[in-house]
């Protein structure tokens, strides 16, 4: 494969570098409270730093992975996903396929919720059926074929589906199916709710203070084991050498999204590491194919793959921390293709011939818009679309300017979005490629791809429904609604004393972490 750099994308990124390199001194300190225990002192407040706030406390109306990593500590699933992502226990004890389109789940017994009201099978009823049949609801799209949930005892349902769902256990072990109170939401109203929220988890809602922080609190009347912590902390700190010096001067403990450029500098201090795990999330650029746009013509599409080196952003700008890919359905997700995994495609020259063709050998232009997050890496692909002839106007937004434009499908030409898949399905990853889904934010419409995704939702053949998903990769690679960059794996700092395996999930439960 033939690789070329410009000089000014070689002082693009050693300018970065530096950037990256510098750190702010850390506002507060002491977060990490302590308490005696009798014997000495025992840390009993973990505290953990994110790039991004969540959205609500609502589980049936967030879209991020990490409003789900927090809210798992105060909503319960009926089942979730280990460290091994096998499926769980948890409010369900037990399930089983009654017919094509009807599972039966029965209910575990003498769980409450956090004001105190028994958790029954009124519960999931309202939570299924509230997310399936709300159509503003963000997580709708996953649950709007569930038809019914009828209540057959106090602690049994029965979930009924339009269609036989092959993924019935991939959607209730992640966000969306969260399970709601109904009687407190019936007697106080669903903003009340969002205000004071209720859950069965291990961690009832104490504090959020938006875009600052989010305070947990042990539930002592929690059906499981005991939980470790006292209180748990979620910081909202969206400058990552901000996070690093919280880190380094011990005001948290966990710090997720650690740039490259720190990693020597956290585990060179005493105590602390860096831990490095592949993560679900694959970082797209997301195409609009609508009718006029300069990105419907599949020659520009083609140039703009063409343009981008994708191991020179792994290498250069996030550490080697990345693995190149076509595909967002990576290895361990149903219906994953190897072929078009750990490969790019890179050709400068033939980027320009095919503009020159499309008719932009001059004038090209595009917007490209990336969340504060991705900066460094959408300044660098800003870079290389510019020596090929593309004129890039680089929005960098706030994330929750950022979310707010995804939500509305405003965007225009590109954007750059790091998507996750809970589902851990290949179907994740193409709903917003459904055509019904697509209108308005790529307009990405090809008959033969519509026709196999709807086929392989309720196709309960496992292996034709895996050749369909990798039938539709195929199709991607030559249609470009998505340009694919790399699965990305997660680089956490972790502070002294703490023991913690990052998730592929991303998830935190915080009983997953525990004093060394």
């Amino acid at each position: 494969m033939k690789r070329w750099y410009g000089k000014g994308l070689a002082l693009i990124i050693v300018v970065m570098l530096v950037l990256a390199g510098c750190s702010k001194e850390a506002e507060q300190k002491g977060l990490n409270e302590t308490q005696d225990n009798g014997e000495g002192k025992s840390k009993t407040v973990l505290t953990i730093a994110n790039a991004t706030d969540i959205e609500s406390f609502d589980t049936h109306n967030n879209n991020n992975t990490m409003s789900e990593a927090v809210l798992v500590n105060v909503f319960d699933y009926l089942l979730k996903n280990d460290e091994q992502q096998q499926k769980v226990p948890v409010l369900a004890t037990s399930w089983e396929q009654v017919n094509d389109t009807t599972w039966r789940f029965k209910l575990r017994e003498g769980v409450k919720f956090h004001n105190g009201d028994p958790f029954t099978a009124e519960d999931v009823k309202f939570s299924l059926e509230r997310v399936a049949k709300d159509g503003t609801l963000k997580q709708n799209t996953y649950y709007k074929h569930f038809k019914e949930v009828n209540v057959v005892d106090e602690h049994t349902v029965d979930i009924v589906t339009e269609y036989p769902d092959p993924i019935m256990l991939n959607r209730l072990s992640r966000m969306g199916a969260g399970i709601l109170p109904s009687k407190y939401i019936a007697e106080k109203g669903i903003e009340q709710f969002l205000k004071e929220p209720v859950g069965t988890g291990a961690y009832k809602f104490s504090k959020w203070s938006k875009d600052d922080r989010i305070e947990v609190v042990r539930n002592e009347d929690y059906f499981g084991e005991t939980p470790k912590w006292e209180k748990v902390v979620f910081r909202t700190i969206p400058e990552a050498s901000t996070r690093v010096s919280e880190l380094l001067t011990g005001g948290v403990d966990i710090v997720s999204n650690v740039p490259a450029t720190d990693v020597a500098r956290i585990e060179g201090s005493d105590g602390l590491s860096v831990a490095q795990a592949k993560i679900q999330r694959v970082l797209h650029i997301i195409m609009r194919m609508t009718e006029g746009s300069i990105t419907a013509d599949p020659k520009v599409r083609e140039a703009i793959d063409l343009a981008i080196d994708n191991q020179a952003i792994i290498d250069s700008i996030v550490g080697g921390a990345g693995i190149a890919t076509r595909t967002s359905v990576t290895p361990g997700n149903f219906g994953a293709d190897p072929s078009l995994y750990e490969t790019f495609v890179y050709d400068q020259e033939k980027a320009k011939s095919l503009l020159k063709e499309a008719g932009y050998e001059t004038g090209a232009k595009v917007t490209f818009s990336a969340s504060v997050q991705y900066k460094e890496i959408a300044e660098v692909v800003a870079a290389m679309l510019q020596q090929v002839g593309i004129e890039v106007n680089l929005e960098i937004l706030e994330a929750s300017s950022f979310s707010e434009k995804l939500n509305s499908k405003s965007f225009n030409e590109l954007f750059l979005l790091g998507v996750g898949n809970s589902l851990f399905d290949a179907s994740n990853n193409y709903n917003r490629f459904l055509a019904a889904n697509a209108a308005g934010e790529t307009d990405y419409n090809n008959p033969e791809v519509e026709s196999l995704l709807q086929s392989a939702l309720s196709n309960m053949n496992l292996e034709d429904r895996e050749k369909q998903y990798q039938k539709v990769q195929q199709q991607f690679a030559i249609d470009r609604p998505s340009i694919y960059l790399h699965q990305m794996q997660g680089l956490y700092g972790i502070g002294a004393g703490i023991q913690y395996t990052p998730r592929l999930d991303e998830m935190f439960y915080a009983d997953d972490i525990s004093l060394q």
